[in-house]
């Protein structure tokens, strides 16, 4: 049984949801335009994974095991997450409209996030407590944040650069996308 430092340190380098296993890709490429508004849903982001893992995980145990309705996990997992991000939402309007305004669309949009539902839905799997549970949320949101906040600061910079003409804009943030994501890869041996 893996410590709590070695899951969430995995879930944050080795098995990064966004770089290694690809999901979450629409809010990494949308939400990373400016480094002030990556920040912001990196943190929330980081709240709802963390939130949602637990609460996941609690009513996976609690249940939808004892009651034999595991064919329910993945609806009642949205709903879950959902209403977390529902609460993240409101919470975020009332303490920082500006940055809420600046989100726009993409805080309610963490709700289809699919690396959202995949570590709730991995937790079911893999978290043989609720701490286990808890760091592996923390852990995938961290790793997000990590690769969202890295990611705008990149494209900050290659707004200054010289780029050639055929590579501005998109092209040139997925090349670097990629060259991002195999840096994460480099992790999976350790």
């Amino acid at each position: 049984m893996p410590d709590p430092i070695t899951i969430l340190l995995t879930a944050v380098f080795v098995n990064n949801f966004v770089m290694v296993q690809f999901l979450g890709l629409c809010p990494f490429m949308g939400a990373s335009n400016r480094l002030d508004s990556a920040l912001g849903m990196a943190a929330a982001t980081l709240f709802v994974m963390t939130l949602a893992s637990c609460l996941s995980y609690l009513l996976d145990i609690w249940f939808l095991v004892p009651l034999g309705l595991e064919f329910l996990r993945i609806i009642l997992f949205i709903v879950v997450i959902a209403a977390v991000v529902q609460f993240a939402e409101i919470v975020m309007r009332a303490s920082q409209p500006r940055l809420h305004q600046g989100l726009g669309v993409y805080v309610p949009l963490i709700t289809t996030n699919c690396a959202v539902l995949a570590v709730a839905l991995l937790n079911v799997n893999l978290a043989t407590s609720l701490l286990d549970a808890l760091f592996h949320g923390a852990g995938a949101g961290l790793g997000f944040g990590l690769v969202l906040i890295m990611f705008a600061a990149m494209r900050e910079h290659l707004e200054q650069a010289d780029v050639p003409i055929p590579f501005k804009g998109t092209p040139i943030y997925m090349i670097t996308a990629g060259l991002l994501s195999l840096a994460f890869m480099g992790f999976t041996g350790m």
